[in-house]
């Protein structure tokens, strides 16, 4: 049944990816006058059923974000504030792993502006953006014109220089005319949106794991006896003994939930969000995670002013109610050397989702400290099956520093991935997480000791060893992806595989390099291939073999399936590499043309100024398809062999595809 099923759904793909020009949003835009020299620019767009146009905000790493550039502004008009977008919907990308944010049915965007130049009659604008439905994705390039009514001169204002052609990147501002009603429908029967809740989930059960470490650190554990002993000592009954002890906990989830309320409210719940996906904090997110490991690990301790600490604990000895949530506050101030880089580690995951993350996240964190202290003064038998403190408490928060450590270079790699800098690739990245969970494993084995280890345990105990042999285990698990080994329990953490020295692994980067043709790279799983449809059909002429063109794109969820899935089996992946010339055109690159080869389509009318716009082009002029992927068989002059193929799920379907337009070729 399922082999139907899929039969079915690859020739409605086939039959459909390749007929028609898809036009899933349609345009329009009007001009509202706020005074005699400010108006508003208003573009809607109308969406197909099932599509999703993706937001200016959507974070790097997968859809292509809306991006809205204002032509000529210098000298005629300035840009008051940012582009305004009405109400968007979020959704989890399994395959890039990244929350992206996407309008479907309608979306609206506002942009004000104020003349300068009352001789100003029309205002230019382009768009530039990516529209998908169930990965399937077609690059949106559309072009608006703004007449304007007669301006008075004597109302213009001097120009500033800012104001110029730049691309306008915007914040996230709901727009009330919009249709509540559709905005309601949307979030509650799109089926994305539950994998929103599901991140949430997946922030809170990580944020109670933080805290159920944070509960073993040394300056937090033998608190709990001392504390609940206070209680049940000072109170008049046993009654009065717990109601004090879950005030306690109360307070302590308070003061973390309220922490994590005024980072969101200083910052902003989507501000938050395009902080964590920039350069600059992927950056001060590595040094601060380095920072912490390195307190973990015993160099220094991170700690506030013992005056605070002083003061507060003056006015928990007060009693009462308010001085119970004194005593959680002196709680967290005296144990910040260790709950402050767990705090900071998680408050900078959950700025990475957004929303209301952080609270949720300190939520789950101050819950798992407070429960223990509810708990054992409900039963403080208890507390006679409590380990003893000992330094088994020091190494839970040294193996902590390790995996801060560790999760560091993660943040260090998303900054040098945006950039394409290529200092921290996949082979580097993996090595050094393998030197840090190889000195993590010694150091569980007893082979050294750190700074906050008094002496050296001739032997070690059952769980110790236990969690040694499994961080031995996966530190060796690691070490074939130096060669090349796809390592998918690490997916979305290392950098991709074409990210890599030589996609074929460690130790043949030179060799593989070096046997190259000119204008050549290596591309999914060590193919050779072009980015560029001349330098490619000439090699193809040069070694007279036919050409499979693949229209595809960085963002392109349903290219990166058919490689992973289609191209590695074999059979395809021995025809790629042996018996046709790979041209891999990515229709969505950003990268602006020279201005000598930037022209108006004859096609679409529209203006072709960025390579991804130059390769959409040739497809929808050639093949009458703007959606990727896209492959079609060519000889070594361009001319078609086969008919054009989308996605399909059928792998011998694609293989008697690729050998049917091979046997063409003469």
């Amino acid at each position: 049944m399922k082999k139907i099923l899929y039969g079915f759904i690859a020739f409605w793909l086939f039959s459909t990816a390749y007929a028609q020009v898809l036009d899933p949003v349609k345009w329009k835009t009007k001009v509202e006058q706020k005074s005699d020299t400010e108006f508003v620019l208003v573009m809607d767009a109308k969406i197909d059923n099932g599509w999703h146009f993706y937001s200016q905000n959507t974070p790097d790493g997968g859809a292509l974000p809306a991006v809205f550039t204002f032509k000529d502004a210098k000298g005629n008009y300035q840009l008051i504030g940012k582009t305004n977008e009405s109400k968007y919907e979020k959704h989890f990308n399994d395959v890039f792993e990244v929350e992206e944010y996407f309008f479907t049915k309608s979306a609206q965007f506002k942009q004000t502006i104020k003349v300068v130049n009352p001789k100003l009659k029309a205002i230019k604008a382009s768009l530039e953006g990516q529209t998908c439905i169930d990965g399937k994705c077609i690059q949106e390039n559309e072009d608006f014109t703004f007449n304007l009514p007669e301006i008075k001169a004597t109302e213009t204002a001097e120009v500033v220089d800012s104001a110029a052609t730049t691309p306008v990147v915007t914040d996230t501002v709901a727009i009330p005319e919009q249709s509540k009603e559709e905005v309601v429908k949307a979030v509650t029967t799109d089926k994305p949106i539950k994998k929103t809740n599901k991140s949430l989930w997946t922030i809170f059960l990580l944020s109670f794991l933080g805290g159920f470490a944070a509960l073993l650190m040394p300056c937090i554990f033998p608190m709990i006896p001392m504390t609940v002993s206070f209680f049940t000592k000072q109170s008049k009954s046993k009654a009065e003994g717990i109601k004090n002890a879950i005030i306690y906990g109360v307070s302590i989830i308070a003061i973390y939930v309220l922490l994590g309320s005024l980072i969101t409210w200083i910052f902003g719940a989507e501000a938050l969000n395009e902080l964590s996906t920039s350069v600059s904090f992927n950056l001060i997110f590595f040094v601060l995670l380095v920072i912490f490991a390195l307190s973990f690990l015993g160099a220094f301790e991170i700690v506030l002013p013992s005056s605070w600490a002083t003061k507060l604990d003056s006015q928990a000895d007060k009693g009462g109610v308010v001085g119970i949530i004194f005593m959680a506050l002196a709680l967290a101030v005296v144990s910040f050397s260790c709950t402050g880089p767990i705090v900071g580690t998680l408050l900078v995951e959950s700025a990475s989702k957004g929303g209301i993350a952080p609270i949720v996240g300190m939520f789950g964190f101050s819950l798992a400290i407070a429960l223990p202290f509810m708990l054992f003064a409900m039963f403080p038998g208890w507390l006679n099956s409590m380990p003893k403190s000992g330094g088994w408490l020091n190494t839970v928060k040294v193996s902590l520093g390790f995996l801060e450590l560790a999760f560091a270079f993660k943040f260090l790699s998303n900054a040098d991935l945006v950039l394409q800098k290529h200092w921290l690739e996949r082979e580097l990245f993996i090595a050094i997480w393998i030197a840090v969970f190889g000195a993590w494993a010694l150091y569980l084995f007893g082979r050294y000791m750190l700074p906050h280890d008094y002496e050296k345990a001739d032997k070690i105990g059952v769980g110790r060893l236990i969690m040694a042999i499994l961080v031995t285990t996966f530190t060796f698990y690691m070490i074939p992806g130096l060669w090349g080994a796809p390592l998918k329990i690490l997916s979305g953490l290392t950098p991709p595989m074409t990210y890599a020295e030589s996609s074929n692994g460690l130790g043949t980067a030179s060799a593989a390099k070096s046997d190259l043709p000119e204008h050549a790279h290596h591309g999914p799983h060590g193919i050779v291939a072009f980015e560029d449809y001349e330098h490619g059909l000439a090699y193809a002429k040069k070694v007279n073999k036919p050409v499979l063109i693949d229209f595809t794109g960085d963002a392109c969820a349903n290219c990166r399936k058919m490689e992973d899935n289609v191209w590695s089996d074999a059979a395809v992946l021995s025809i790629l590499k042996e018996k046709v010339v790979l041209i891999s055109l990515y229709c969505d690159r950003k990268i602006e043309l020279p201005k000598d080869q930037q022209y108006i389509s004859k096609t679409t009318g529209k203006e072709v100024v960025t390579i991804g716009n130059k390769w959409t082009d040739l497809q929808i002029t050639r093949y009458q398809s703007n959606s990727q992927p896209l492959y079609v068989i060519l000889d070594a002059d361009g001319n078609d062999l086969s008919e054009p193929i989308g996605f399909t799920f059928d792998v011998n379907d694609y293989k008697k595809w690729l050998e049917e337009g091979i046997a063409k070729f003469k």
